[in-house]
């Protein structure tokens, strides 16, 4: 018998690292449940500054949702010709309007108009995100469109629906609920949760979330025209998730890949390739 071991009278040291290894698996899982949507969620604390200083042409407006919030958004009309189709931007998790200004330059000057809002806590809005609380946020952008625009304004026949990630899955959820002319889902992934998993393997992500943003599943209920567009090397959403969107749905316009962009790629985010993907679906939708 070795000595130290056998009959040494020292505890075995196997109890003591599993029991400290499940303590500190508790300690994650804790913090997890109690801050996760600080980490899904990520408002930007800048300023917004008004619209005409970043858009020519660009205008103001206050959005107010069922439960009684005021959120900022800018309107920008068409440029040019217009093709008489809006285009309902909402957004990803970080950020704010201004940072979708390049978007909706290109898109006005190819003759559509253009609804950038934030949701609740993001750009100076009252209000915590959460997946109910976004849902609000972007049916009050919808209703808030048909008294914009020329005549009677953009009813939902009218509009296209544009979701960034994360935004991806709200417009989808709008979707069923008040179905626009076409969707155009930019890196959506399949439900929130495949995200959570893919970044932290190692915790039971979808027993944990609070929020499940249940986006094929919504796309297989939807009438409209799909978009999805994504990049082939997109580090936030794995690309597997985004083509596993578009096989789901079952009115697919196009699967649009950009070769080489990453999640937050300007070629991705407001690049010609996404722009046009907009304006093929906006010309499909006439």
């Amino acid at each position: 018998m070795a000595p130290g071991t056998e009959g040494s009278g020292l505890p075995h040291p196997a109890p003591l690292i599993t029991a400290v290894a499940v303590a500190v698996i508790l300690v994650l899982v804790g913090l997890v449940w109690g801050f996760q949507r600080s980490l899904i969620y990520l408002p930007s604390s800048a300023d917004v500054p008004p619209a005409a200083e970043v858009i020519g042409g660009a205008r103001d407006i206050t959005l107010t949702t069922r439960d009684g919030l005021e959120l900022g958004a800018w309107f920008v009309p068409a440029r040019g010709t217009d093709r008489g189709t809006a285009v309902l931007v909402a957004n990803g998790n970080a950020g704010n309007r201004q940072l979708r200004a390049p978007l909706a330059k290109a898109l006005a000057d190819e003759g559509l108009s253009v609804l950038l809002f934030d949701y609740r806590g993001y750009g100076g809005n009252p209000g915590r995100p959460s997946e109910g609380g976004l849902a609000l946020d972007a049916a009050a952008a919808a209703a808030a469109l048909e008294g914009l625009g020329p005549g009677t304004g953009y009813a939902p026949e009218d509009t296209l629906y544009y979701g960034e990630s994360l935004g991806a899955a709200v417009v989808s959820g709008l979707a069923r609920e008040r179905p626009p002319a076409g969707l155009v889902l930019r890196s959506p992934f399949t439900e929130l949760a495949d995200v959570g998993r893919h970044h932290y393997p190692f915790l039971p992500v979808r027993t944990l979330l609070k929020d499940r943003y249940p986006v094929t599943a919504s796309v297989r209920e939807i009438g409209a025209p799909v978009t999805v567009v994504h990049g082939t090397r997109d580090t936030v959403v794995p690309p597997d998730l985004s083509r596993a969107v578009a096989a789901a749905s079952p009115t697919l316009f196009e699967e649009v890949a950009v070769e080489g962009a990453d999640h937050n790629d300007p070629a991705l985010v407001s690049g010609p390739e996404t722009v046009g993907a907009l304006v093929r679906l906006a010309d499909h939708v006439r």
